[in-house]
């Protein structure tokens, strides 16, 4: 059990038998009171995000989470079709809701980690930094003189994302999966 001052960011909790990732959480103290976490948990099933409370007597079971290699093969439509890194031939789907902002980085044979709850994959998680190949470029609007100018680029897997002006057709770039943002440009 995870008590009230081990809930931060990142811990996998237990509601209902569904499991939650902690997204957010900031601690408030009303005057004359006493303090509380204001959260958003992320189910890790259905990809649905809540706000919820949290007192200081409240206190929940730690989610039992096994992790797995697996490899991204393709996407149809809505569905995300992986493969066990070992076993090509077993085979299992997620929707865009489960995985979330980060399946717009997914690109065909990437390896990726499966999140296994009570003997069921229920969520992947991408490397924190993936390198992309960027193949459409629009021109760039340039900045004040205290920052530097950007564009929109998209990259081989069709998101677009913002990067600096000296971004060309057919680099690799780097980009953080947490945040969608443009790291470095990947020299080759």
């Amino acid at each position: 059990m995870l008590s009230y001052s081990e809930l931060n960011k990142g811990k996998i909790i237990v509601i209902n038998d569904q499991p939650y990732e902690i997204i957010e959480a900031i601690s408030t103290f009303k005057g004359r009171g006493h303090s509380y976490l204001q959260t958003k948990l992320r189910n890790l099933i259905s990809g649905s995000i809540i706000a919820k409370s949290i007192q200081p007597r409240d206190s929940f079971p730690e989610a039992d989470i096994e992790k797995k290699d697996a490899k991204f093969i393709y996407q149809n439509k809505d569905k995300y079709v992986f493969s066990e890194n070992d076993n090509p031939s077993k085979r299992f789907e997620l929707t865009f809701e489960q995985i979330g902002d980060k399946a717009r980085f997914l690109k065909a044979n990437e390896k990726v980690e499966t999140v296994v709850f009570n003997d069921k994959i229920i969520n992947v998680s991408l490397p924190i930094k993936v390198k992309l190949k960027v193949t459409e470029v629009t021109p760039g609007v340039k900045g004040d003189r205290a920052q530097g100018g950007n564009k929109v680029v998209t990259i081989e897997t069709g998101a677009k994302i913002n990067a600096p002006l000296f971004i060309e057709e057919d680099d690799i770039i780097e980009i953080n999966t947490e945040s969608g943002e443009y790291v470095k440009r990947a020299n080759e």
